[in-house]
């Protein structure tokens, strides 16, 4: 006689049938389907054989692993909601001990998400035991992902709890293993903004200085993230007597990953300290970081120039940033290395607008003239692209730079070529059609006559990206005819280039120049003898519907 089979066990047998395959991609996609199993054995049976399969059972590849943790984050329905939801902290625990990096940030990710939904009797009964599991569990895994846990449930609990937690978190800041150091400096910043006022002046502060003084580079440099939170938390005098002495050591530290790790924080450093702390400390710190051994940590200050001299008090901004910033912003124009020149070319532009007319005609013109003709592509290249932050007026750009504009629209590097018509487009939005007709367009114009064929495509490109600024009338009248005429170049690539211009221009003219002019030339291109040139005539004329 045949035995009966129970169909209520057909979900979880092909699940255990399937978690044995050899087939790790079956094995994925089996925890990919966990919520439909989940549904077809009900909440209950979810809480009573599912979970504790998944919590005994699953010993995996990390893929497999990884998708489990990130599908348990969202299973709460599924276990019968926020009453139940304690029920998937174990298989969740399980995962947060493993030796896979993502597995374990997954697997908090998701403790942290249905942390959210248990009650504050919940997070004292199940969720607090877990945590404290973790911090003391033998292997340096499980304390490094308890590191995360704190910040997300400190705020709901009672305050004895709450007192138990942060002596823990505190223990693990000073664990013998440099990883979980790391992990606790990491989460440092997020646990104080949750902590009272006052644990952090007590408790947070010292844990703070003990990090930013770790023999481990590693954890110094995640003091410093730690020091932004902090900051914003403490009064302006409490921050100065608290925190600058380590700040001022990290500006010094002898890791360069310290330093650079400072400077590229400084911007945010300085909106948390104020700006009398600014002046007074931060001001000799981006001025050494600026003139460090280490090109990376130049780089990163440099990056960050602009952002703190906006951020500096208006009153006396302009003699600080003239009699200490640019003496190293003038170094770092012409460093030995690259990256430092191209980072500053990338902010350097935006100290105009702060400076003034004066003082950028007298102080930073020089630097960018230099800038512009330096033999690194990169740096031309940013300082082109940036060139609407120099916003002093018609007379200033034609004056001091108007001579420079030809050169770059034919430079040998194309994206530079490509910046700098970007570019005359913003100035053009900026000074108004009339200066661009006297100013900018008899020039482009003039390209089309050039020897070299890449530079009668620059014209091209140009009135691409200019027409539609210029308006109607200048467009038909003066950048139409020379496109007309260019579509008897010698050079294919050029003609095939008419017919995308006037395709590009096409909607700007009226009907009848349409038909009467730009129809004519590109039936002509339809007939040249070239395929990719009579493609692109012929996609014009469907796309203009002239054909």
């Amino acid at each position: 006689m045949a035995a009966v089979v129970d169909d209520s066990l057909y979900p979880i047998a092909v699940l255990i049938d399937e978690l044995r395959n050899e087939d790790v991609q079956l094995r994925l996609n089996s925890i990919k389907k966990l919520s439909t199993i989940a549904l077809a054995l009900g909440v209950e049976r979810t809480r009573n054989e599912l979970l504790p399969f998944l919590t005994d059972t699953i010993y995996d590849e990390d893929e497999v692993l990884l998708a489990l943790a990130e599908q348990l984050g969202s299973f709460s329905a599924l276990v019968g909601g926020p009453p139940h939801v304690h029920c998937l902290l174990p298989p969740l625990e399980n995962l947060a001990t493993m030796e896979e990096t993502v597995v374990r940030e997954k697997a908090v990710e998701s403790l942290c998400a249905v942390s959210q939904e248990h009650s504050q009797a919940d997070l004292e009964t199940h969720f607090v035991p877990l945590i404290k599991r973790l911090a003391n569990g033998d292997w340096f895994t499980s304390r490094t992902s308890a590191c995360g846990l704190f910040s997300v449930c400190y705020p709901r609990l009672s305050n004895p709890i709450k007192s138990e937690l942060c002596q823990n978190f505190k223990i693990l800041c000073t664990d013998d293993t440099p990883m979980v150091r790391r992990a606790a400096a990491s989460k440092l910043g997020e646990f104080a903004k949750v902590v009272e006022l006052e644990d952090v002046r007590s408790e947070i502060v010292p844990v703070f200085a003990n990090l930013a003084a770790d023999e481990q580079d590693s954890v110094r440099l995640l003091a410093v993230e730690a020091c932004i939170s902090i900051a914003q938390l403490l009064k302006h005098d409490e921050v100065e007597k608290m925190l600058m002495p380590s700040l001022r050591q990290a500006a010094e530290d002898k890791s360069w990953r310290v330093r650079y790790m400072m400077a590229e924080k400084f911007a945010e450093l300085q909106r948390a300290v104020g700006p009398d702390i600014s002046r007074k400390d931060l001001l000799p710190a981006i001025h050494n970081l600026l003139k460090d051994g280490e090109a990376e940590v130049r780089t990163a200050a440099a990056q960050r120039i602009k952002e703190f001299c906006e951020n500096l008090p208006e009153e006396g901004r302009q003699q600080i940033i003239i009699k200490q910033i640019l003496p190293c912003v003038k170094e770092l124009v012409s460093d030995g290395s690259e990256h430092v020149k191209s980072a500053m070319a990338s902010v350097i532009m935006g100290l105009s607008p702060i400076l003034g007319k004066d003082n950028t005609v007298e102080h930073l013109l020089p630097l960018y003239l230099m800038q512009l003709k330096d033999e690194c592509p990169e740096v031309r290249l940013n300082i082109i692209s940036n060139l609407e932050c120099v916003n002093q007026g018609v007379e200033f750009f034609n004056e001091k730079l108007n001579s420079l504009c030809m050169a770059w629209l034919m430079d040998h590097v194309y994206a530079i070529r490509e910046a700098a018509t970007i570019s005359l487009r913003k100035l053009t939005q900026k000074f108004g059609k009339s200066w661009a007709q006297s100013m900018i367009i008899p020039k482009v114009l003039d390209m089309s006559n050039d020897p070299n064929y890449l530079h009668r495509m620059t014209t091209l490109f140009s009135i691409n990206v200019l027409h539609d600024v210029c308006g109607k009338d200048i467009t038909t009248k003066l950048l139409l005819p020379t496109v007309q005429r260019m579509a008897g170049d010698a050079v294919a690539n050029v003609r095939f280039n008419v017919a995308k211009t006037l395709q590009e221009i096409g909607p700007a003219l009226d009907q009848s120049t349409l038909q009467n002019d730009v129809k004519v030339v590109l039936e002509k291109l339809c007939r040249d003898q070239d395929i990719d040139v009579k493609y692109f005539a012929q996609q014009a004329l469907i796309v203009l519907c002239l054909n």
